[in-house]
């Protein structure tokens, strides 16, 4: 998942990207509000975390300028201030949740994936696909009830094509969403963490979860169960 970090402030905004590169998360930072609504507009992310208090632009105008453009990213705002209305004026901006400084980042992991989960219509933390299941909660994968070892990269990877289950999504998409700026984009790369999850999930070539789409990318393609 690739995220926006859109604050001004150089100490939190390291703890940010920190604690959510520690999660597996992309993520791309700015400290300007004027560089956000441009990077939001111009760039797709999966979330941002937007400080209200920016210099210059505040955080209020960069959601605002987003939802005019019909930017539809989920948003969750950070916020000095408790007020009811601050809270209030921030989600009438098209916030879709909130969280007042200092906080915990454990607090801030779980809005984070509630949000996401939400954004791609997962109500639950846990994804159920015939005998896989993905717990987005404690990062884990399970196949027929044993949980299976993958690297980040590889949890990145079929957390997304799971989320956005039965969509062919391409590689171009694949690695914009899953992949640091200076990381080898190789399609071959992207290939061998495919590879590798297929061997993974499916020893036996009996569940096909993944579909390779001639020309077009790859399909998770196993139906949701209960």
């Amino acid at each position: 998942m690739k995220l926006l970090v859109v604050e001004d402030d150089p100490d939190l905004r390291r703890q940010l990207l920190t604690g959510l590169n520690s999660k597996a998360y992309t993520v791309e930072e700015c400290a300007d509000g004027k560089e956000a609504v441009y990077m939001g507009s111009e760039y797709d992310y999966d979330l941002a975390i937007v400080d209200i208090g920016l210099p210059g632009l505040s955080g209020l105008d960069v959601i605002r300028e987003w939802r005019r453009a019909q930017r539809p990213l989920p948003v969750l705002i950070l916020t000095a201030r408790g007020d009811w209305q601050d809270k209030v004026e921030g989600l009438e901006a098209g916030a879709d949740d909130y969280l007042v400084k200092p906080f915990h980042m454990e607090e801030l992991h779980a809005r984070v994936n509630a949000l996401l989960r939400r954004a791609a219509g997962h109500a639950s933390p846990q994804m159920n696909y015939g005998p896989i299941t993905l717990d987005t909660v404690a990062r884990a994968v399970l196949v027929h009830g044993d949980e299976i070892k993958l690297t980040s990269y590889e949890y990145r990877t079929l957390e997304y094509l799971m989320i956005h289950a039965g969509k062919t999504i391409s590689k171009g998409e694949l690695t914009e969403h899953l992949y640091h700026q200076d990381y080898d984009r190789d399609s071959n790369v992207l290939e061998v963490f495919v590879r590798r999850l297929r061997q993974k999930l499916d020893p036996d070539s009996t569940l096909n979860p993944i579909m390779t789409v001639r020309g077009l990318g790859y399909r998770f393609a196993l139906e949701a169960t209960e």
